[in-house]
């Protein structure tokens, strides 16, 4: 386990490679949340967006040549990237490419999996001339190491390595679930298996892919030009390459334990935040008093754009009209006038004004709450105009009439929802 105190892991290996990061997906389990943006794009923990985890893992690794793969609805996030991540030097090597999906390769198709978001964007990859090739994903919210993993990868004469982390049995089906030898070799693979495989002496637990893989170029390219060539194949790292590589050439396991940038004491924080509940619930983790994910760790910064706005402000303080927030966490540009905000994070230039109450919800950038509201348990999107008076997360089934209501009594308010509309770039 990597201390923050230790430093980085920084070596040649990580200078030679090329880190590839899928970020096309929709994330269609977030529902209204992304009819306007990726997954990647949505904004996580107060003034990030998920895709910033997993870009400020390469930097901080030392892994600063990157191509991101984008594809649905991708303006969202292009624009964040040109105004976030264009600080790097091209003139030492360093870049963060933006790969729009453009049928490179057939003019009929746009990429149709995993390993041919990949394939399609080879010949850059070659034009990098890496030794090792890093697929990730960019829709998870962790913090890795990406040099350890790289290192145990060369150690262990691999072609191919997979990270992974255990998770609970009766959740495996979501995963691509592995076997591993006492080398930590793959012996067996499934993608979304319908009965997993448990862990040899844990039978609760299950070994899933984190969807991280580190190859040998010259390897990942032969895979990527037999895989293209299949007609059968789905071409998808988790149901074909990975399985097909098992059988055949030396494919590892690195546990995310062994690569994971934490503290003493703490567990291996990993999050895919894929479904409403998941997304409130790991945002409500960041506003507990002593979180598992560390924010404020220098050593490891997360990295992002955010607009220049002027501190938080709070406003009145008379009995009965406080502005005040507790266990909470306010970003910049916001104004608490005489409202009172619990266990609930504010993105920045959000306004709540007098006499309302926000508990437990997360508010996206730009939202205007008028007086006398009372939201519990919310997820409000950008740009929303709540009007005075109004209460959501008191009456579930008058919610459901009008918002995206989840099973655990989480919801979600979109523009569209309130019947207003915005031009504005989500």
């Amino acid at each position: 386990m990597r201390s923050t105190r230790d430093p980085r892991y920084i070596s040649q290996l990580t200078r030679n490679t090329f880190a590839m990061i899928l970020a096309g997906g929709r994330g269609s389990r977030l529902h209204q949340l992304t009819d306007w943006r990726s997954k990647p794009a949505v904004p996580f923990g107060g003034k990030f967006r998920i895709v910033d985890f997993t870009l400020s893992n390469c930097v901080n690794s030392g892994v600063r040549r990157v191509g991101v793969a984008t594809q649905y609805k991708a303006q969202s996030l292009i624009r964040h990237l040109q105004l976030g991540w264009s600080f790097l030097d091209g003139r030492l090597g360093e870049f963060i490419e933006i790969m729009p999906a453009q049928q490179q390769v057939d003019d009929s198709h746009w990429y149709q999996g995993t390993a041919d978001a990949v394939f399609q964007n080879l010949r850059e990859i070659r034009h990098a001339n890496p030794d090792y090739v890093l697929i990730l994903s960019g829709d998870h919210i962790y913090r890795m190491d990406y040099g350890r993993i790289l290192a145990a990868h060369v150690e262990r004469k691999a072609d191919l390595t997979v990270a992974c982390i255990e998770v609970p049995l009766k959740e495996a089906k979501a995963f691509g679930v592995m076997s591993v030898d006492e080398e930590d070799r793959i012996v067996e693979f499934k993608e979304k298996p319908a009965n997993p495989q448990a862990m040899v002496g844990n039978p609760d637990m299950a070994l899933a892919s984190m969807g991280i893989y580190v190859f040998n170029a010259r390897f990942l390219y032969e895979q990527l030009l037999r895989d293209a060539d299949d007609p059968k194949s789905s071409h998808d790292f988790g149901k074909d390459i990975i399985p097909h590589c098992v059988k055949r050439y030396r494919t590892f396991a690195q546990n995310f334990a062994e690569s994971c940038v934490t503290e003493p004491g703490k567990p291996h924080y990993w999050r895919d935040v894929g479904t409403l509940d998941a997304y409130w619930e790991a945002n409500m983790d960041l506003v507990q008093v002593t979180p598992d994910l560390n924010l404020y760790d220098e050593s490891w910064p997360i990295w992002t754009w955010q607009p220049q706005s002027p501190p938080a402000k709070f406003v009145f303080d008379d009995n009965h009209r406080r502005g005040k927030a507790v266990d909470a966490m306010v970003s910049g540009g916001c104004i608490i006038s005489g409202a009172t905000v619990r266990r609930s994070m504010l993105f920045s230039g959000v306004r709540v004004h007098s006499y309302s109450l926000v508990e437990e919800s997360i508010v996206l950038p730009n939202v205007d709450i008028g007086r006398h509201c009372i939201l519990k348990k919310c997820i409000l999107d950008k740009n929303c105009v709540i009007p005075e008076g109004t209460h959501i997360g008191v009456h579930r089934d008058e919610d459901r009439k009008r918002f995206h209501v989840t099973d655990s009594g989480i919801t979600l308010v979109t523009e569209a929802m309130l019947g207003q509309c915005s031009v504005t770039i989500r």
